[in-house]
């Protein structure tokens, strides 16, 4: 695997986000952080930890799929708690095409949240997707895992973002 984002590169900017929101967000009366599941886990624990307020932690799940019609997403679960009144930072682990972020941004709004800011680890700028306000890092049209991004369910837990070569592809999808 090739490492694309190193661990210590992550934690770094993880922090300086942290700051960013804190500060965006002193006086806020109700901040909830929703991290949409199941690639935001890791980036959802550590921001949640760098932002120094008061905050509430939700998730959603959201299934997207590509049909006939396009880019089809479906809301599987959550939000968990209430929204409602709420200053949200919707978490996500990648934005490529942005089906899946409008969706949860639409549903957040759907159930009374305030408003509504979008945080991302990674944005594709080549998928044409419009980046969230709080971006970690503008990375290349490649697919990419770790830090909570998988391929086949694998590679969550390594500790950087790394791109796959082929036999790891092959592997990871069975094929020896």
């Amino acid at each position: 695997m090739r490492e694309l984002i190193s661990a210590e590169a992550i934690a770094a900017r993880v922090r300086d986000l942290g700051a960013e929101i804190a500060r965006d967000f002193a006086g806020a009366p109700d901040l909830v952080l929703v991290g949409v599941l199941r690639g935001s886990f890791c980036f959802l624990a550590d921001l949640a930890r760098a932002i120094d307020l008061p905050l509430r932690i939700d998730l959603v799940a959201l299934h997207s799929y590509d049909g006939e019609t396009g880019s089809d997403v479906r809301v599987l679960a959550g939000p968990f708690g209430s929204v409602r009144g709420a200053s949200v930072v919707l978490v996500e682990d990648i934005i490529e095409r942005g089906a899946t972020v409008t969706e949860a941004v639409a549903l957040l709004e759907r159930e009374g949240a305030r408003s509504v800011d979008v945080c991302t680890l990674l944005w594709k700028p080549s998928a044409g997707a419009a980046a969230g306000r709080y971006v970690g890092f503008e990375i290349p049209d490649e697919f990419v895992v770790g830090y909570g991004l998988d391929f086949e369910q694998r590679y969550r837990n390594v500790p950087f973002i790394g791109v796959l070569d082929d036999d790891e592809k092959r592997a990871a999808a069975g094929g020896g």
